[in-house]
Order: C-alpha cells, then structure tokens, then sequence
C-alpha cells in the first residue's frame, strides 16, 4: 500500500506553498505527490509555470508526480492552462472533469474523486480512455469501494481518501466572495486571509461546513486511519491524506504507520477541532462519525 498526498486544496501564499512541498519532498512517508490548482483559476499565486518547475523538483526527489487539474474547468484559459502542463510538466494528469479527459485521452491519467464512478461500466468506459487509477467518489461506502476494487479491469490502480476535509460541492460562484458582498470577478483574493477556508455552523451552533471560495467542504475532517487494517486486507492500492496547516507530520506519521500493519495508537483528537468523521464509509450521514474511541482503544 502506498501513501499520497492530495492535492493542495487551500489559498496559501506562494512562500507558505513552496515550504510546504520542500517538507513533504523529504518526507520519506509519502510515495506519491499531486500538485496543481483544482479549485479556482484565479488563484494565481502560483502560476502555470511554477506548478510544472514544482512537478519537477519533487520528482527528482523521487516522489511520483501527479498534476491534478480544476475540478471545473469554466473558460479556454483554463484548458490552455492545462494543455501546457500535459505538455510539460511531465507528470500524469488527474482528470477531475470530462473536458480533461477529452485532453489527455489516449494518455495514462489518474481519474480523481469528482468524476463520480459509480459502477463497473463507467470504470471500465474511463480505462479504455487511459486510466490507471481511480479515486472513488467521496461519499462511496465500504460496499461500493470493495466491489469496483475487486472487479476493476487489470493494471488499475484503486486509491481512497482517508484523511481530509471533504469537498462537497462546486458552484460557479464563490461564497467567500459573497461572504464579504463582493463579486466573483472582484474577489480581492479573500480565500488567502483564510488559510483552512470559513467555518459555517448550523442555527444550533453545530460545526457544518467549511466555505473555500467556489467550494463548499465538510466542517469536520474525514478520517478513515481505524479503517486501514481493512483496507490492507481488501487489497486497496494507495491511501490519500489531503493537506493541512496543523499537525500534518503527525498525520502523515499515523497514516504511515498504520499502512505498515503497526498498530493504531495515534491519538488524533486535535486533528480537526470541528471534529472528525467517517459516516459516509459505513454507508451513514457523513457527519457522523462511528469509531469516535476508536484511536483511543487500538482495535476497537
């Protein structure tokens, strides 16, 4: 089983941005590495360039590069954009919407979370357009996973999100710009004042979302690290942890650990202080969160 490190879901400066990557390039923990902008085009501050120049330096590093492309990809820049990455950065390319897929067919490419694969047809339809890795979507239960994994044609890979805030939805429009009554076009980059994006609670007080610009996101953060042991025995290829400001060494150190059959013994309380949650994997509400001992109680 290996370990990757999701995309980069977040605005951060592009100092904070690149610091990050130089960290995760000598984390030996992680085998795969995604890069690239998947949430909005005008998060700009890295530019095309700088992505494929990142691509490059984790490679010789001797991660496995993959460049993940926007989830929605709106305007003919985008789609400039991203032909130049296929071009030049070297790497595969995760499609996260069908208009990538239109790119790269033909090519080997990663198929992320959005493109919602449902069953065995539509998995089989997107290998014979040149995939080798599926990310099952978000909200997939145990059942589902387990069935497309066994029946998945040969040579394809299976990789689950099992650490991370979850990204819900995507709009045309962006709430953080909203937030602060101001337009899309005229956003005045507000996202970067919010590093891990803005807390929506419910009338109740309760923790419920998180507001990421276009991108709508679960408060609490999905962790499925009880669930490896499992997955191990299930044959899952590849395990994917999402980045976060805090406690991430310690994260990926857990996730490590667990994938290498070493008991669970992290104590991941303070992960998430909305809380974390692993309902959509047992088939429940995805806020929900079923093993709430479990870290505490190795095999619980």
């Amino acid at each position: 089983m290996k370990l990757s490190l999701g995309p980069l879901l977040w605005f951060w400066p592009k100092a904070e941005v690149l610091e990050f990557y130089a960290e995760m390039a000598e984390n030996p923990a992680l085998d795969i590495i995604y890069v690239g902008e998947v949430v909005c085009s005008r998060r700009q501050q890295l530019r095309t360039t700088d992505w494929i120049g990142l691509a490059r330096d984790l490679s010789d590093a001797g991660k496995e590069v993959v460049v993940s492309a926007q989830a929605l990809l709106e305007s003919e820049s985008d789609l400039k954009a991203l032909r130049r990455l296929i071009d030049e950065a070297g790497c595969t390319i995760e499609a996260n919407d069908l208009g990538a897929i239109n790119l790269v067919h033909g090519q080997d490419f990663v198929a992320g979370p959005h493109l919602n694969i449902y069953n065995e047809s539509t998995l089989a339809t997107y290998t014979r357009f040149g995939l080798r890795r599926w990310v099952p979507p978000l909200e997939a239960n145990r059942h589902l996973v387990e069935t497309l994994h066994r029946s998945r044609p040969p040579g394809v890979e299976t990789e689950v999100f099992v650490f991370g805030r979850i990204p819900l939805a995507f709009s045309a429009r962006c709430f953080t710009a909203r937030h602060y009554d101001l337009n899309k076009d005229d956003c005045q980059f507000k996202c970067l004042d919010h590093g891990e994006g803005l807390l929506l609670k419910t009338r109740d007080g309760q923790d419920f979302l998180t507001i990421n610009g276009i991108q709508t996101m679960s408060a609490q953060s999905y962790n499925l690290l009880h669930e490896i042991p499992d997955m191990l025995a299930m044959g899952i290829d590849i395990i994917r942890i999402s980045p976060q400001k805090t406690h991430f060494g310690e994260i990926v150190a857990a996730f490590d650990g667990a994938r290498r059959g070493e008991p669970v013994r992290a104590d991941a309380s303070g992960w998430n202080v909305s809380g974390l949650v692993d309902g959509y994997w047992f088939g429940e509400a995805g806020i929900t969160q079923r093993h709430a001992r479990a870290l505490e109680h190795p095999g619980a």
